[in-house]
């Protein structure tokens, strides 16, 4: 794989780039939409009381965002943040325990994964990358599904090692999930930068073992002073990098 020693403006060499996945070049919202709206049809939850798609959307995805950051944490494990996201959404919304579909999580995990949005410019970057850089994939989502997105977006052959979470078994921003794909990639930290949307577990994370990092904020939310660099789009990066 091509490599190309890039002085950025701190001087230093990058040659490895390391990317989050979900929420960063896999647009999970907008494909957890677009799966939900298909699952609200397909098992009729208007008819259990659930009389607006968008409210069902929009309450889980409120859910899911705070699972999921207990995830990244060790706060729950991969099972309980399974069981309680749409039990907490059916519940908040008053749908009564007996009324639940009993495989809702098991039909959303099987068709979630098979989307296929991605981030604007997702791929014209990636490939823009790879001609200069050695890139590399850290994910904190689950084993069988990121495999199902990177192979169903057509991603795997930027990557050059792909790094899961539940496969290491820590999740980012342990110190230990860097370290790992660092060793594995036979990198070093001067020379690695970590792009992703999550403060705590990408940027924070990576700081955390002296990488330099670039968060991904394509939503304009409020950046914390400790976090030196943030990009709205994809594309910036072909003219940061």
């Amino acid at each position: 794989m091509p490599q190309s020693e890039i002085v950025n403006r701190n001087s230093k060499i990058y040659r490895h780039i390391f990317f989050d996945l979900d929420h960063t070049i896999w647009d999970f919202d907008k494909n957890a939409e677009e799966t939900l709206h298909e699952l609200y049809g397909t098992y009729k939850l208007k008819d259990i009381g659930l009389h607006s798609a968008d409210l069902f959307i929009e309450t889980y995805t409120r859910h899911n965002h705070r699972l999921w950051a207990q995830y990244h944490l060790g706060e729950i494990s991969k099972d309980e943040l399974r069981e309680e996201r749409f039990r907490s959404t059916f519940i908040e919304l008053g749908v009564q325990p007996e009324l639940m579909p009993a495989d809702f999580e098991d039909a959303y995990v099987n068709l979630g994964p098979t989307k296929t949005n991605l981030f604007p410019h997702a791929h014209e970057t990636l490939a823009y990358l790879q001609s200069k850089y050695t890139l590399h994939l850290i994910s904190n989502g689950f084993k069988e599904s990121t495999e199902v997105k990177v192979a169903g977006t057509n991603l795997a052959p930027y990557f050059k090692n792909i790094i899961i979470s539940e496969v290491v078994g820590v999740n980012k921003p342990d110190p230990l999930i860097f370290k790992h794909a660092i060793e594995l990639a036979g990198a070093t930290v001067e020379e690695s930068l970590m792009i992703g949307d999550s403060i705590e577990a990408d940027i924070r994370g990576a700081m955390g073992v002296g990488m330099d990092a670039i968060y991904f904020n394509p939503f304009n939310l409020e950046k914390p002073d400790d976090v030196p660099l943030q990009i709205g789009n994809l594309k910036e990066l072909m003219v940061l990098l």
